[in-house]
């Protein structure tokens, strides 16, 4: 079972345990929010996580 919530967000109990990540990663929503809480920028993720793209980070920031 596979449920995408939000564009670019994907939720499958068989990834992360069911938490939502960015699509195509098992990189937690979750954990991006709370790098931005800290007050990491976008461009601090980006370089964190290079396989991630601006729109990814953007995609869950909408809601």
């Amino acid at each position: 079972m596979n449920m995408e919530k939000e564009p670019g967000v994907e939720v499958n109990p068989r990834i992360m345990m069911g938490k939502p990540v960015i699509k195509g990663t098992r990189i937690r929503v979750e954990l991006i929010l709370e790098r931005l809480a800290l007050g990491e920028t976008i461009s601090d993720l980006l370089i964190a996580y290079p396989h991630l793209r601006e729109t990814d980070i953007k995609n869950i920031l909408k809601k």
